[in-house]
């Protein structure tokens, strides 16, 4: 924001019933949430038609703006710029994020804001969503044990207690909860709570419904990744054993006797715009935290921040630094710890942020996926990724126009192609050929 030269940025958030916004985060030249425009209407103003319309806007003539309440205040504090955009989770609006400068603020800028909304919706929505979910109980000290409210969730089972109850961090409990929860979507016939010497575990015996479609509840690691993500986090393990043959599987969720984690922060500085969204929505999608600074020593103490970047020419930084690598033939930076490319999971994300936090370099890149494919069938590829017919690359490989079409027929079935032309993309995209 600074480098916008913003005064103050704010964030509305609109009510349960869609009508209002209220004044929830203010920072820069106002800190206070309430004054004249703590609470709008929706439609008023132009915060207000912003959430309603769900149109970002920018103007660099703020005092003349016939919407402006107060337009001594906007010359007296040298007020030019203003932007806003509403914070969208698919098609609901949950508020307006607002900025505030004494420059002219350059079109680009809504591309800034459009970021900043991304990860600022990705929170907010997350945090909503756990309201509605942890239930009540969560909120009202010894209102229910655990048991109890695992028990009265199941509905196809009864629950087994195994060892004496003990007190659990929230984040454990719901971690709990929500498997509990995922489980009564499906048929459930066992589920036992386990408190050991070092962890609790809930172990479960399920079986998928029938469905043919390519609905992610066939598969478990799919339908459960939600809770692998809480379980990575939390520091434990989530383990699904299925059995394709009659659609039982078996689920173990193993949770350690450890305080909250403390949150994972890292810097997302990336040169490509699209690399900087996908990225800050991933580390998110992981678990991580943030931050808009590098680490910083000061009095003694290191605040620790992983920085996640595409650039060749890495800043020198006190960071521990991940490099992202989007080209397979590009030259791995010296000053790194990590390498990741663009097909790293979230969980795996959070696994090399940790390991490099912690001091552990990672210097070679994760292993790729043999591409299965024949010499041949990539020699093929490769002349039909230069634009050789079948009967050119029959001479110059000395085969026959049938040899090549059945490996260009294996190739498409290897890469789930469904023409030659999609096989190239995919097999160049992977590096193959």
């Amino acid at each position: 924001m600074e480098r916008f030269q913003c005064a103050f940025a704010r964030i509305w958030l609109t009510d349960t019933h869609q009508q209002a916004l209220t004044l929830v985060a203010s920072s820069g030249l106002y800190t206070h949430t309430n004054g004249s425009f703590a609470h709008v209407p929706m439609g008023a103003y132009k915060v207000g038609k912003i959430a309603q319309n769900r149109v970002p806007f920018l103007s660099n003539y703020l005092p003349d703006e016939i919407w402006v309440k107060d337009r001594d205040w906007a010359i007296a504090n040298r007020i030019q710029g203003f932007a806003g955009y509403p914070l969208m989770a698919g098609d609901r609006v949950l508020g307006v994020l607002a900025a505030f400068s004494h420059e002219a603020l350059v079109p680009e800028f809504l591309e800034v804001l459009q970021m900043l909304c991304l990860t600022t919706t990705i929170a907010l929505d997350a945090a909503l969503q756990s309201q509605k979910t942890v239930p009540h109980m969560l909120l009202q000290s010894g209102a229910m044990v655990l048991s109890d409210q695992l028990a009265k969730t199941l509905t196809s089972t009864q629950l087994m207690l195994v060892g004496t109850e003990r007190d659990l961090p929230a984040s454990t409990a719901y971690a709990l909860l929500r498997g509990v929860e995922l489980l009564t979507q499906l048929d459930c016939s066992y589920c036992r709570l386990t408190y050991a010497e070092r962890a609790v575990s809930l172990d479960a015996i399920a079986l998928f419904p029938s469905n043919t479609s390519n609905n992610p509840i066939d598969q478990p690691a799919a339908f459960f990744s939600e809770l692998q993500l809480i379980a990575l986090w939390l520091g434990g393990t989530l383990s699904t054993q299925p059995n394709p043959k009659d659609r039982v599987f078996e689920l173990t969720l193993t949770l350690p006797y450890v305080p909250e984690p403390e949150h994972l922060s890292v810097l997302v500085q990336c040169q490509q715009p699209v690399l900087q969204m996908a990225f800050t929505h991933l580390s998110l999608k992981a678990g991580l935290s943030l931050s808009n600074a590098p680490s910083s020593i000061g009095d003694g103490s290191v605040t620790q921040v992983v920085l996640l970047t595409d650039r060749l020419d890495v800043p020198t930084s006190h960071s521990p630094i991940i490099w992202i690598q989007h080209s397979h033939r590009g030259r791995v930076p010296i000053a790194v710890q990590a390498v990741v490319t663009l097909d790293i999971l979230p969980q795996q994300l959070y696994a090399v942020v940790t390991q490099v936090a912690k001091g552990q370099a990672i210097k070679t890149l994760p292993q790729r996926v043999s591409p299965g494919l024949s010499e041949r069938e990539q020699e093929i590829m490769q002349l039909l990724s230069q634009g050789f017919r079948d009967r050119d690359i029959a001479k110059r490989l000395h085969v026959s126009e049938s040899t090549v079409r059945f490996h260009v027929k294996n190739t498409l079935t290897k890469l789930n192609a469904k023409n030659r032309y999609q096989a190239v993309y995919e097999a160049t995209s992977r590096d193959w050929i």
